[in-house]
């Protein structure tokens, strides 16, 4: 049985198909094909369950489903007790950067911080709280003061204080205790600040939690291994951090030595996960074809990246490898496409089959018009054929004598008009007088 709909999923669907972009709830409505992908990316999620750690590039030309891969996988995770943080690259937010470029991405993955709770973002309040209001609860049960669940805050990050930066995150904590046993919004507002990587200088920090260290351009991993670590105290089974529109970093960012030293940030990163030198944490990166494979301004213009991001030489297209870093979106196949504009017309109607706009016949017919135009790009970059498709149901709806047919070039002549609709008149007959001979003048 297929699931209903909400309004609030269809609204959201149609709104951002329509807009080429990703629609951030309700996937699975329209979700069809990467059975494969899915699988490897889930085998990656268990790893890190289990104290590992997981790095994946999700590779594939401008318009083929990187996004909607991302927050496919976004969904499972949260499902499976994940925490998630995602943002896209910039080139005023990467990954290495002087003058608060590299603080700004991280500041923009905790604002999007998601728990199954809280899954369209803004999760870090309610994460924080809920642990020492947790760990307030057992110690009071106990019998203990406000004094004693300072301590035991300490105490509970432990493993936590050991990694670099840890003590002042401990720290920091304490301080959001503080506020909340005390109701100062205040306090716990600027220790909420301090984690989402707001505070600008560490006088402004000392200042208003007594910590002496900020997260800094230079710190941004650092504190990813951190909130990886708290979050799996805090219950859940991992932090994932999706990051889009890496090719930001390659063919937007003209400096070599920017370029190279956003490479070396990426290849510690991967050093680190498949050597297994953190736990609990796992990327998604996003990159196109270029992005990935470009000698000259892409990843495998680092030389370090190259080898590690080198295909399987014994893979090919029979036989495929999805053990490595790379996962590589393939084409959508034409049933796929099908499958994916029957959701989306499902979605249209409110999961009313009586209420769609268009038959089975005039899909095909649309796509067969969208091979006509585009050939086969098509199918490999499927967004401007859900784009347009998303319009036509949109022309039918707010234009309900007009049949389907009269706009797809390729339907089939003989298929019966809607209801309501009549057939055109046949065109007038020319007349023929004294100036018929000029019907055969040509210029």
């Amino acid at each position: 049985m297929q699931p209903p709909i909400s309004e609030r999923e269809r609204g959201a669907i149609l709104a951002s198909l329509g807009a080429g972009v990703v629609p951030a709830i309700g996937l699975h409505h329209i979700q069809v094909g990467r059975r494969e992908e899915i699988a490897a990316v889930l085998n990656d999620l268990a790893r890190v369950e289990d104290a590992g750690a997981m790095i994946r590039f999700i590779v594939g030309r401008y318009g083929s489903g990187k996004t909607f891969f991302l927050n496919l996988v976004r969904t499972v995770a949260l499902e499976r007790k994940h925490v998630v943080v995602r943002a896209d690259i910039t080139i005023d937010r990467r990954l290495q950067g002087g003058g608060g470029r590299a603080r700004e991405l991280y500041a923009e993955l905790m604002r999007n911080l998601a728990t199954r709770s809280r899954p369209d973002g803004g999760g870090l309040p309610g994460l924080v709280e809920r642990w020492v209001g947790d760990v307030a609860l057992a110690v009071k049960d106990a019998g203990g003061a406000d004094g004693d669940v300072e301590r035991r805050v300490f105490e509970d990050l432990g493993p936590i204080r050991e990694l670099v930066g840890g003590h002042d995150f401990a720290a920091v904590l304490a301080q959001y205790y503080r506020g909340f046993a005390a109701n100062d919004d205040a306090l716990q507002e600027a220790a909420l600040r301090w984690l989402r990587a707001e505070f600008g200088t560490k006088t402004e920090a000392r200042q208003a939690l007594g910590v002496r260290s900020i997260i800094d351009d230079d710190a941004i991993y650092e504190h990813l291994k951190l909130m990886a670590a708290f979050v799996r105290l805090a219950g859940y089974r991992g932090l994932i951090v999706a990051i889009d529109e890496l090719a930001v970093l390659s063919h937007r960012l003209n400096n070599k030595l920017a370029r190279d030293r956003n490479y070396e940030a990426i290849l510690r990163i991967l050093n680190d996960c498949l050597q297994g030198s953190v736990e609990g944490l796992g990327f998604l990166l996003a990159a196109t074809d270029d992005c990935v494979h470009d000698k000259r301004r892409g990843l495998a213009s680092y030389e370090a990246l190259a080898s590690r991001l080198a295909p399987n030489r014994f893979a090919s297209d029979d036989l495929v490898d999805r053990t490595g870093p790379l996962i590589q979106l393939q084409s959508l196949s034409p049933e796929d496409c099908f499958v994916m504009l029957a959701n989306i017309r499902r979605v249209f109607a409110r999961a009313d089959d009586g209420q769609s706009l268009l038959p089975d016949e005039g899909i095909r017919a649309y796509l067969e018009d969208c091979h006509q135009r585009m050939g086969a790009a098509s199918f490999l970059t499927p967004r401007e054929t859900v784009r347009d498709f998303v319009g036509l149901l949109q022309v039918l709806e707010q234009n309900p004598q007009k049949p389907w047919m009269d706009l797809l070039p390729n339907a089939p002549r003989s298929a019966s008009p809607s209801a309501g609709s009549q057939p055109a008149p046949p065109p007038p007959e020319t007349p023929r007088g004294d100036d018929s001979d000029l019907a055969s003048f040509r210029l």
